[in-house]
């Protein structure tokens, strides 16, 4: 299947930052994107593992359709280094009203260790280059699950503040983990 290369509601479909770029979602890298997120359930909102139906199933029903639409609720990116797609991500729970957005991003598990917090910054100054200057958003936000504390590092040097934190929010393991937000606002 073909997907297009825009979204209709960006002006600029290609962010870019030495030898990174994000693109608008290829559906190519569908099936990396379904490996790495069965591997990564943990701090993932995932209840199941993917399948390559499912995988199929949701690019065909839900992200094919966010290239059109008006106000889509999420703006997927693949994240490619020298064009090879090593992660993916995007603003996801687009509030329109309130101009607010989470977001979203993973890269492949091999590249974890080593280059987390390289990559996590690079990709966070080119989603709020998509969602400041390309959506006019007034606010981006994180939500991870207390478990990667390394993740904090990475958002807290990018100019993101912890705005809040839930207790005890989520059942991990037989144990309860806390929620951990931090944000960033246009302009600041």
């Amino acid at each position: 299947m073909k997907f297009p290369n825009r979204y209709n509601i960006l002006k600029t479909n290609q962010y870019e930052s030495g030898n990174i770029k994000i693109v608008p979602i290829r559906y190519e890298d569908r099936l990396l994107i379904m490996r790495w997120r069965n591997e990564q359930m943990y701090h993932l909102r995932q209840q199941k593992k993917l399948t390559e139906t499912d995988q199929n199933q949701y690019f065909d029903t839900i992200v094919s359709k966010l290239y059109d639409a008006h106000q889509p609720n999420q703006l997927l990116f693949s994240y490619l280094q020298d064009d090879v797609c090593i992660g993916y991500g995007g603003l996801v729970h687009i509030n329109w009203k309130d101009k607010n957005a989470e977001i979203s991003f993973i890269i492949d598990p091999k590249l974890e260790k080593e280059y987390f917090q390289q990559h996590w910054t690079t990709y966070l100054s080119l989603i709020e280059q998509v969602a400041f200057e390309g959506l006019e958003l007034r606010k981006i936000y994180t939500y991870a699950f207390d478990l990667r504390p390394h993740l904090y590092k990475a958002v807290e040097a990018a100019g993101f503040e912890k705005e809040a934190e839930l207790k005890e929010h989520f059942l991990h393991n037989a144990e309860y983990k806390s929620v951990v937000i931090h944000s960033k606002w246009r302009g600041l």
